[in-house]
């Protein structure tokens, strides 16, 4: 199976798809119904309510699912009262709008489904503001977007209690999928033609990717009780596969060498091409199993590397000492037998789904998942300047005000909420992600528009324009989680040819969105860049504090291993959990930051080595950690445990420095003084000198990012 047949097997048997499927349903069936009955605005009312639940009702547990979803039912039955009646008047209108536009943004405080609540419960006011309603109007409009949005909810309960393993083998399948990715950018290290730099940018930002699939498929498991109190032989499997992953993912991830020295010594031998096609087909292996853990179908059969790797080792025993040691080159074939070996172990797992009684029983389920409590002191806490998410509520509700008043001044359509929906959408709380969704929105809309026009004009039969409107509906809501700029392309289309069957001028709806939307940019656009912008470069302190900190205990762990203390198995996967999440914040930040403007950047090159290194420390403790960890405990000679001590007290002075800037002239007694303690007698054994060269690394990586730490202080 190709790369692209790969791609469709997994959009079609994946979450976004399946997801988009069950709401482009629930949406249109009420619409349907309604209309053989000919109360079709009633149809669109109820539709209107199963969409605002849609966007509550986000990947995660069900308990979780539920909840979001009865918030936004009773959100969004009570938004349709108030609206209904506010815009009777132009004032409590506006007055509505800059009060919603702020609360409803406030609730990003308790997290993303939270936030999602918000943004459903707004897009209903804005949907109902331009209704012309008397009272028993407005309650009967909001009494029929209640029953919608109950449709939904129960629509999608009832699909997740019929299915209720499905969500989380999804989850499970693009994780995978995404992991496979990460590891094909690894094989370009191997390749001498492409730029390390180029190289390290895509591995970071694909990390970032990877970090949110394997949060996302944690929730799924550990924060589900089918999954953790009820633990069938099914679910068991989907936690051991997950355990399997993450496992695999680290020692991905430990693949770490010097890539530039290794093609200067090894580059004309073509050996590095061998290595770079034999990760490739380990990552496309990889990607098959993902593939088979979130579809229907039985998985193929597996492939055997024991040949391509048994002629690497041919390949590098002939090179002899001819290009000096091949040490490096046996190392990485060792990784490659060790990935090879844990594919084996997954395919096994997926062909025959079966797990022993008590394979799971030492993993601390509650450890690896955080907590999110909703009570008013967190609300509270964030009405300041200090907030994030308070400047970002105050953004949305004065651009939304901003917004209201400037339609009410330029009469020139009918659908005037298009500008306000285009700011809610848009605005978002970081510059650099609003002008992303700025150029996906005006790029998508027009090139909807003419997809729409094209359609309408050039196909004259209505049978195939609702085939075409509900393709693209599930093309809309398929992407809508996924990808903006599809999502876009699909909506405009979508909604021409709805407005051509509701008898609108498709022509002029097609103008009046597009200058909706431009003028909705523009305004956000100026909002996010002059109401109380905070930009990343004051922000990024918290992350890189944070991804420090976590090689901090990284590095204290292995100290510990290497002293004879006892750290269990939980306790490590929990520290490199706490870095690979804070190192995927800490490059997420980092790319936000150098897409704002160049003025509003600060040391982004400095930054950018700090990404890096942080990444090639983790990678080097965790080559290390994760065999010792295993074996039994046994306490190093002195000597093998002093760059440990020395790397510690660099990445700690480090973090002072990020915090407080230490008088450079003092940083270097503590270190002489830190080391003191320990030299001692003992002499490092022949046993010991790799693991030795190992851990003088780590300890140049560690000065070296001090040296960065204070380079970021300046």
């Amino acid at each position: 199976m190709n790369r692209r047949t790969r791609q469709v097997n997994y959009f079609l048997s994946g979450q976004y798809f399946s997801n988009g499927l069950r709401t482009t349903l629930s949406i249109l069936l009420p619409s349907l119904l309604m209309a053989q009955l000919g109360q079709l605005q009633m149809g669109m009312a109820m539709s209107m309510g199963a969409l605002s639940v849609s966007l509550s009702d986000a990947p995660g547990p069900v308990q979780h699912r539920r909840n979001g979803m009865f918030a936004t039912v009773a959100s969004g039955f009570v938004v349709a009262i108030v609206t209904g009646f506010a815009r009777m008047n132009d004032y409590t209108l506006g007055l509505e709008i800059l009060l919603f536009g702020f609360l409803f943004s406030m609730l990003a405080v308790y997290g993303n489904r939270a936030t999602s609540v918000g943004t459903a419960a707004l897009l209903i006011m804005i949907l109902t503001l331009d209704r012309p309603l008397d009272a028993a109007g407005i309650v009967r409009e909001a009494l029929l977007i209640l029953v919608g949005s109950v449709w939904y909810t129960v629509f999608s309960l009832l699909a997740s209690r019929l299915q209720p393993y499905r969500s989380s083998q999804q989850a499970l399948g693009l994780c995978i999928h995404e992991i496979a990715k990460f590891m094909t950018i690894k094989a370009d290290f191997y390749n001498t033609a492409t730029d390390l730099d180029v190289d390290y940018r895509r591995l970071v930002t694909q990390q970032v990717t990877v970090s949110e699939k394997q949060d996302e498929v944690r929730e799924l498991l550990f924060k589900s009780r089918r999954f953790v109190a009820e633990s069938t032989n099914r679910s068991r499997l989907l936690v051991l596969l997950f355990v399997d992953v993450v496992d695999l993912y680290e020692q991905i991830v430990t693949m770490y060498y010097d890539y530039a020295a290794i093609r200067e010594r090894f580059g004309h031998t073509g050996i590095l091409n061998t290595i770079a096609r034999l990760i490739r087909r380990l990552s496309t292996e990889l990607d098959h199993i993902g593939l088979a853990v979130q579809s229907v179908v039985p998985s193929r059969k597996p492939i055997d590397f024991t040949h391509p790797l048994n002629k690497l080792k041919e390949e590098i025993d002939h090179l002899g000492d001819r290009e000096g040691s091949t040490l490096v080159l046996k190392k990485i074939l060792v990784s490659l037998r060790n990935i090879s070996q844990r594919l084996a172990t997954m395919q096994a797992h997926v062909a025959a789904p079966h797990t022993s009684a008590t394979s799971l029983d030492d993993l601390e389920y509650g450890r690896f998942v955080s907590h999110q409590e909703i009570d008013i002191k967190s609300f509270v806490d964030n009405l300041s300047l200090k907030s994030s998410v308070f400047r970002h509520s105050v953004r949305v509700a004065l651009a939304m005000l901003v917004g209201f008043v400037v339609t009410k001044f330029l009469d020139y359509g009918h659908h005037s909420y298009w500008v306000l929906l285009t700011i809610s959408v848009i605005l978002k709380p970081a510059f650099s992600l609003t002008k992303q969704r700025n150029i996906e929105r005006i790029i998508g809309t027009f090139a909807g528009g003419l997809i729409g026009v094209a359609i309408l004009r050039l196909i004259p039969n209505q049978t195939a324009h609702f085939v075409l409107m509900v393709l693209f509906m599930i093309g809309t809501y398929s992407a809508q989680r996924v990808n903006y700029i599809v999502m876009v392309i699909c909506l405009t289309p979508f909604i021409l040819i709805l407005f051509n069957f509701l008898g609108i001028s498709y022509f002029g709806a097609a103008e009046e969105r597009l200058l909706d939307t431009i003028l909705g940019g523009i305004i956000s656009f100026m909002a996010s860049y002059l109401i109380f912008p905070r930009w990343e470069s004051e922000l990024l302190s918290k992350p890189l504090h944070n991804t420090l900190a976590a090689n901090v205990r990284y590095v204290q762990l292995l100290l510990d291993i290497l002293s004879g203390k006892g750290v269990t198995v939980v306790d490590y996967k929990l520290a490199r959990k706490d870095v690979y999440v804070t190192s995927a914040n800490l490059a997420a930040a980092f790319e936000r930051m150098v897409s704002e403007p160049k003025h509003k950047q600060r040391n982004e090159r400095t930054i950018y080595k700090f990404v890096v290194l942080n990444h090639i420390l983790s990678a080097n403790v965790a080559t290390i950690t994760s065999t010792l960890v295993n074996e039994p405990t046994q306490t190093y000679a002195t000597t093998v445990i002093r760059p440990v001590k020395r790397a510690l007290f660099s990445l700690n002075e480090a973090l002072r420095r990020l915090d407080h800037p230490i008088d450079q002239g003092n940083s270097e007694t503590p270190l002489k003084t830190a080391s003191a303690d320990a030299i001692g007698l003992t002499s490092i054994s022949a046993d010991d000198k790799l693991l030795n060269e190992q851990l003088n690394f780590i300890q140049q990586i560690s000065n070296d990012i001090n040296k960065l730490a204070d380079q970021i202080n300046d």
